[in-house]
Order: structure tokens, then sequence, then C-alpha cells
């Protein structure tokens, strides 16, 4: 049960990724809530699923054209740095702050996409 239960957790957050939402919206509260794991191994496994799940969504995306290749080189090295920082900052977090840190996001990226919603109709 447990594995049928992360096979379908992970096709979920995959199919989210490749809607370009972000699985990891779903994949780390899961982790933490179902499956009993920390707040900084959900986001290392989230870490390490984002690397197949991004290739492919870049290979589908890329092959239909939509993606702008003159934005790549500066976002990608913004990545980059980000994700040094961003990990030297997480590594050296309590769980239970890190754990705050993430739903306070979430909760701003979806008042954030609400908005937006509101602002369209």
């Amino acid at each position: 049960m447990n594995a049928l239960m992360l096979i379908l957790l992970g096709f979920l957050a995959g199919t989210v990724s490749g809607m370009g939402i972000g699985g990891g919206a779903i994949l780390i509260p899961a982790l933490t809530m179902f499956f009993g794991q920390s707040q900084h191994a959900a986001q290392n496994i989230n870490l390490i699923y984002f690397i197949p799940t991004a290739a492919f969504a870049i290979y589908a995306h890329g092959k239909s054209g939509r993606i702008e290749r003159r934005l790549l080189p500066k976002m990608i090295i913004g990545g980059i740095v980000g994700a040094v920082l961003g990990s030297v900052v997480a590594l050296n977090m309590q769980a239970d702050v890190l754990k705050y840190v993430f739903a306070g996001f979430l909760l701003v990226m979806g008042v954030v996409e609400i908005r937006k919603k509101e602002e369209k109709t």
C-alpha cells in the first residue's frame, strides 16, 4: 500500500510539475504529513525528484516552442546562485522554522494567484 501511495503521490506531483506549477507544493507537505519524513528530508527528496521531471517538462515545452530561450542564461545564473544560497540557509535552519517558511511561501503564492485571477475577471 505504501509503495502504491508513493507512486500516486509522484504521479500527482509530476502532473502538476508538467503544468509548470511546481510539484513540491504537493510533494513536500504530503511527505511530511502522510509519510513521516522530516522537513529537510522532504525538501531534499523534492530536489532529487525535480531533476527528471523538470528535464522531461523542458523537453516537452521546448518541442512545442514555448520556451523563451533568450531569457534562459540570466535566469539560470540567478537560479544557481539562489539554489546555493537557499541550500546554505535551509541546512542551517531548524526543521520547524523551515516548515513555517515553506508554508508561508505557499500561502503568499496562493494569495498572489488568487489576486491575479480576480484582476482578470
